[in-house]
């Protein structure tokens, strides 16, 4: 059976072999771990799918390939003799992708349980890796650890100091990189406008203070803006479907259910996207916990692929930071995404039972870039005006009984 790179992600064209867990002439078992793979989403562990023995290695661990070339061969009991190099080998340093039994025989034992970014990062510090106690599988060093061990050494970090002064160069990180070409392909794809409209948060916070005790001592976790938010916009989707869509030359492909993807920050190494499928058919309650799920999984490196595919619409939640308004870059090939600001207390007036008076709010801004190619301005505002109004007036309390 061919071993191929899988597809980690809709848009995600091409990965990186970061470790094989199986050499040339050993026993694979099905479900078995067999190699990792990384991209600029996300960095997983792909188990095999058959049981056999691994007959050859095509592409070596730091080696870039598109998706769907041949990585091995496992026997299988079916096995073809088809033996050519992949189709597209992406490492500009590597000439040759056939890695052969002495080559993988010919690395050190410690070496070759060490992905190329730690590697690299070991060398750079001059670290052993025995120093470091390692929480990945079978107690690896992963990057992480690599970085907290630096860090519980004073910070150290690699730079690289002029003569006439203390400019710091990092080179970007491969996730970075990718990241940065995704986000300037986008820009360069869609025909960006942004919208925005402000949010009175008062019913659910009322909502949040009655529940936020019981709430944390039953699941264990903070009750936040995000799953009411998450809540509305799937409730204003159904009115408003378009923007739960995709481009696809000449035509808008609007999706049934709403694939809603939250970005998660990596301690400020990067961003992923993981996808909560189908939730406009979840409750609040439901949502909370997979956006604690997925977030938490995301920064633990255990999100697997389907967790990264499918997303039709995507949440930007920069509030925990206290901003007043993002205009966020939509992930290709979706046609919009919604930024969810810092919500903060502002006097407005609001009207009571002797009218107009000031009143102490707590107050955010919902901010959207979409598409023009796929709706126009008045068709996004409406949009927003109804999530905004879902906001305001839902019986939040209710919803969380």
């Amino acid at each position: 059976m061919d071993v191929v790179m899988p597809q980690l992600g809709e848009t995600v064209a091409e990965g990186t072999v970061m470790v094989w867990h199986k050499k040339v002439g050993e026993q694979v078992e099905a479900d078995e771990l067999l190699f990792e793979v990384g991209t600029d989403k996300v960095e997983t562990e792909i188990p095999s799918v058959v049981s056999g023995i691994m007959v050859e290695i095509f592409v070596a661990e730091g080696e870039t390939v598109d998706v769907g070339t041949r990585l091995a061969i496992i026997d299988d009991g079916n096995l073809v003799t088809n033996r050519s190099a992949p189709k597209a080998i992406k490492n500009k340093t590597a000439k040759v992708a056939f890695v052969s039994a002495e080559r993988m025989e010919n690395s050190a034992p410690r070496d070759k349980s060490l992905s190329p970014v730690v590697r690299k990062l070991l060398s750079e510090h001059g670290i052993d890796a025995s120093e470091i106690s390692g929480s990945g599988d079978s107690q690896r060093v992963t990057r992480r650890d690599v970085m907290s061990y630096l860090e519980t050494r004073g910070g150290d970090v690699s730079q690289i100091v002029s003569a006439g002064d203390l400019t710091q160069v990092i080179p970007f990180s491969r996730h970075r990189r990718l990241t940065a070409e995704h986000m300037v392909r986008s820009k360069a794809t869609s025909a960006h406008v942004l919208q925005a409209v402000e949010v009175d948060f008062y019913h659910v916070d009322k909502a949040r203070d009655v529940k936020q005790i019981s709430w944390q001592a039953k699941e264990g976790f903070t009750l936040t803006y995000l799953p009411f938010i998450a809540k509305a916009v799937c409730q204003a989707m159904s009115e408003f479907p378009h923007l739960n869509s995709h481009v696809d030359g000449d035509s808008l492909v609007v999706h049934a259910n709403v694939h809603l993807a939250i970005a998660v920050d990596l301690n400020f190494e990067g961003l992923l996207t993981p996808v909560i499928h189908n939730a406009n058919l979840k409750t609040i309650t439901e949502l909370a916990r997979s956006i604690h799920d997925m977030a938490t999984r995301a920064r633990d490196r255990k999100l697997g692929p389907d967790d990264l595919s499918g997303a039709s619409y995507t949440l930007s939640n920069s509030g925990s930071f206290g901003t007043l308004i993002t205009a966020p870059i939509i992930s290709q090939p979706q046609v919009a995404i919604l930024s969810i600001d810092g919500v903060t207390k502002k006097p407005v007036v609001v009207t009571g039972a002797n009218g107009d008076e000031i009143g102490i709010r707590p107050i955010g801004i919902l901010a959207q870039s979409f598409d023009h190619r796929a709706i126009d301005g008045a068709y996004s505002a409406a949009f927003l005006r109804k999530i905004k109004a879902i906001l305001e007036t839902q019986d939040w309390l209710a919803e969380l009984t």
